[in-house]
């Protein structure tokens, strides 16, 4: 979050948080681009009106350094024209103050789960991030590790699940189409190769992880909540 008001920059901090979003809260333009540089982050909440800079042109900056995720413009000016430039600089979206916290939230989310649908969206899965449209995992170190479609269709499919239990046959209808050709070991065969690539420990799995009822499989991923910034 990107808010030189400091008691709304506490309040919302507080509010996010208690929402279970990590957060890191800056006063001023050069911080955020400091912090976007140094790493990612899954939505921006950004003031319009900073001390040291445009919050449009900020976001402009931000998009130009290659960094694709929601981006919330928060400002008191509520004209249409002011509207249009915030959505002409590459905004999602324009919330006009006052800030209802558990409105911010509802919105925040519904970008979320529409950024997660496209090819720009990014994931942490253990100690990799996981980036579906370049079919990937990349590790803390950018060491880059490729998934064939059928690995990432079926992250796909887990991810879609939200951390729940996706069924065998499921995952066989999404990935695969129920071909009369695919069996079940098909399913396991895949599991078995993304486990190790993604497992410290492919042999006792923490993040692709098998159902309780052990009729299907799912992703955990602990600790990797949304960010915003």
């Amino acid at each position: 979050m990107v808010e030189d008001d400091e008691a709304l920059r506490e309040s919302l901090s507080e509010h996010l948080s208690y929402s279970g979003f990590k957060m890191v809260a800056v006063a001023t333009g050069a911080e955020a681009l400091e912090q976007v540089q140094a790493q990612r982050f899954d939505l921006i909440l950004l003031d319009v009106r900073l001390p040291d800079a445009d919050g449009r042109d900020l976001c402009r900056r931000i998009l130009e350094l290659g960094r694709t995720p929601p981006i919330i413009m928060l400002t008191a000016a509520d004209s249409s024209a002011d509207i249009v430039r915030g959505f002409d600089s590459g905004a999602y979206d324009y919330v006009v103050k006052p800030v209802s916290p558990p409105a911010l939230v509802a919105r925040m989310r519904a970008h979320l789960r529409q950024h997660e649908l496209t090819d720009d969206a990014e994931f942490d899965l253990g100690t990799f991030r996981y980036r579906p449209g370049a079919k990937m995992l990349v590790d803390v170190d950018g060491q880059q590790v490729r998934l064939t479609e059928k690995e990432n269709a079926l992250l796909r499919c887990l991810l879609r699940a939200r951390s729940e239990p996706v069924s065998r046959s499921r995952i066989l209808e999404e990935v695969w189409g129920y071909h009369p050709s695919v069996r079940s070991h098909t399913l396991e065969t895949h599991i078995s190769r993304l486990r190790k690539k993604l497992e410290p420990r492919p042999d006792s799995p923490r993040i692709l992880a098998t159902a309780p009822d052990a009729k299907g499989y799912l992703l955990i991923r602990k600790g990797s909540g949304p960010e915003a910034d």
